[in-house]
């Protein structure tokens, strides 16, 4: 909200609705407004359970209510997070995290548009089985975010910030239009597929990204293709060092960004400022896949790395271990050299983005090799980046100079 002056939203409805004045004259209502935060994104008994005559109340108390003071908390710390450092104290890393991804998951589902993604996941319509699916599947999306590649980007220099939307858990997907039958069908692109980027803004100025780890390895693969070990509900681990944060982003970028999520938005959009509301007026091209050209949502991949596997020993003798993508030593696709062969692509694309965008990188991490006390690679290692994409890229496809669509 407007840190000074009034303090409400302007607030922007992509579907005003239509009526007839008392002439018979067909209207439009006004779809801009200057609201505070008890009107906006406001809708009535959204959570009421009804049998017969009897209403309640208690999933939104009991349930949401544990959810939401969980996940501001975590979402507060994650909105100031910049290393693994920040951990001091009685605060706990697995706490936070758990709170934080447990909050997103159940946030995907509980708005307008997740409850209609959920009826069509589950086949179901009936308003009060929706709500106890919620609780049911509120996990769904924990294994796989977990193993994504965290990065948290900053608007900390920009004009715009982000913008909030009814839908705020946002994916995005350059082979999967909104307007696409796919989208229409299941509101939003699967985040099993490869190609599929997820965020969610912590505060105005700060955004989580999550970027499946097999497409920052390969962008040149389909991004429709479902990436490793896609199953759900299981087991998986994270390494807080690996999340990359330093990454200041552009004008052009907030507004991108702010782009995708108001086409991703249900039917309101707020925002402090009212230019805000409009970024696809400041972006150089509205087309869904060149909104990528330039790796919009991607982590710097020189802080990536090869395998990834997690040994974990126990007092009692037990033991246990995972691959980078969550498969266990007795299934299949344990530590299994991937098609496409992950090391050539990742040191290919390695290169593309030092040539892209130079030796300063895009995010730093505090993996061996990553968080420096400042975030230029020595000339020595720029060219060593540079020398990869000429060795490694993938037959067929030529370097492109600002972009790597195909």
């Amino acid at each position: 909200m407007p840190t000074t002056g009034e303090r409400k939203f302007r607030y922007l409805d992509l579907a005003p609705e239509q009526f007839r004045d008392p002439n018979g004259i067909l209207r439009t209502k006004t779809a801009l407004r200057r609201w505070g935060a008890a009107s906006c994104f406001k809708e009535t008994d959204l959570y009421t359970t009804k049998y017969g005559q009897y209403e309640s109340t208690d999933i939104e108390q009991f349930f949401f209510g544990k959810v939401d003071e969980d996940g501001r908390q975590a979402v507060e710390f994650f909105s100031q997070y910049n290393s693994f450092n920040d951990f001091s104290g009685e605060l706990s890393p697995d706490k936070v995290f758990n709170a934080l991804l447990n909050y997103m998951s159940i946030q995907k589902f509980r708005t307008p548009k997740g409850l209609r993604y959920l009826s069509s996941l589950i086949r179901q319509t009936d308003k009060n089985r929706l709500l106890l699916e919620i609780q049911r599947l509120q996990n769904l999306h924990c294994a796989l975010w977990t193993e994504c590649v965290w990065s948290i980007a900053s608007a900390d220099d920009t004009e715009a910030k982000f913008i909030v939307t009814d839908h705020p858990v946002t994916v995005y997907n350059r082979e999967i239009f909104p307007g696409s039958d796919y989208a229409r069908t299941h509101t939003d692109p699967d985040i099993r597929m490869n190609g599929t980027h997820t965020f969610f803004p912590l505060s105005p100025t700060r955004m989580l990204i999550l970027t499946n780890l097999s497409w920052a390895r390969n962008p040149y693969g389909g991004g429709k293709k479902l990436r490793p070990n896609p199953r759900m509900f299981r087991t998986a681990m994270f390494n807080f060092t690996d999340i990359q944060t330093g990454r200041q982003l552009e004008e052009v970028e907030v507004n991108q960004i702010n782009f995708i999520m108001k086409r991703r938005a249900h039917r309101y959009i707020a925002a402090a400022n009212e230019e805000w509301l409009y970024p696809e007026r400041k972006i150089p091209s509205d087309h869904w896949r060149k909104l990528d050209d330039r790796y919009l949502l991607m982590p710097d991949p020189r802080c990536l790395h090869l395998g990834g596997e997690i040994l974990i020993g126990y007092d009692n003798g037990r033991s246990e271990a995972y691959d980078e993508y969550g498969h266990r030593p007795w299934q299949k696709g344990y530590r299994k050299k991937l098609k496409g062969d992950e090391s050539r692509t990742l040191y290919a694309f390695q290169g593309e983005f030092a040539r892209l965008f130079g030796p300063r990188r895009r995010g730093m991490n505090d993996n061996f090799g990553g968080r420096k006390p400042n975030d230029t690679d020595s000339a020595e290692f720029h060219r060593y980046h540079l020398d990869q994409e000429k060795k490694n890229l993938p037959a067929g496809l030529k370097q492109r100079r600002d972009a790597r669509s195909v």
